[in-house]
């Protein structure tokens, strides 16, 4: 029963970020502007102007170096003939190796929480825990994709960054207004 009130909810959070996105593409298309918000505690540049302010989930997408791991796994055995022995365990072996590479290839990692602020100049992150802004700025974004509930924002210099939740589709239609009007 509590699932089914979640999965209400969702829904209904999905559908709101549907239509919030659709009333913004329609205004834009109608020859809007995005509205200046406030963003405290978010120290601006000088023609920087802050459009919004918004929590979502970020993630970055990369892969690392393999960490293999270090002990051989096995066993000891008390052998009739030749006594106590280390019997390694071979298809363990492999199996951790086999982990140790999947875990290393590129996926969405560093899964938080964030604040989001969308300025004209780029998108700035404040994952939760942290007291420093991360900068995507717009000048360096060489994609945006958009999915059911998510932005995926590609960059010429850094991993891509996934933001995902309600405020998620209409971040997207707004990054591609400011990049469209930038060019």
């Amino acid at each position: 029963m509590w699932s089914r009130r979640r999965d209400r909810a969702e829904d209904a959070a999905r559908a709101d970020a549907v239509q919030a996105a659709s009333a913004l593409t329609g205004h834009l298309q109608g020859g809007g502007s995005l509205v200046p918000v406030q963003a405290g505690g978010l120290a601006l540049a000088a023609d920087e102007i802050a459009f919004a302010d918004v929590a979502c989930s970020a993630a970055r997408f990369y892969g690392t170096e393999v960490d293999y791991p270090t002990s051989a796994s096995g066993y000891l055995q008390d052998h009739p003939t030749f006594g106590r022995q280390w019997v390694s365990n071979g298809r363990l072996d492999a199996r951790r190796r086999q982990e140790a590479e999947d875990a290393a290839l590129p996926q969405w990692r560093d899964h938080t929480a964030a604040r989001v602020v969308l300025t004209s100049i780029g998108v700035r992150l404040l994952p939760a825990g942290s007291r420093d802004w991360l900068p995507f700025d717009h000048a360096l974004l060489t994609g945006v994709t958009d999915e059911e509930s998510a932005v995926v924002l590609s960059y010429a210099v850094c991993a891509p960054l996934l933001l995902a939740g309600p405020a998620a589709p209409w971040l997207g239609i707004a990054i591609n207004h400011l990049r469209q009007s930038s060019s």
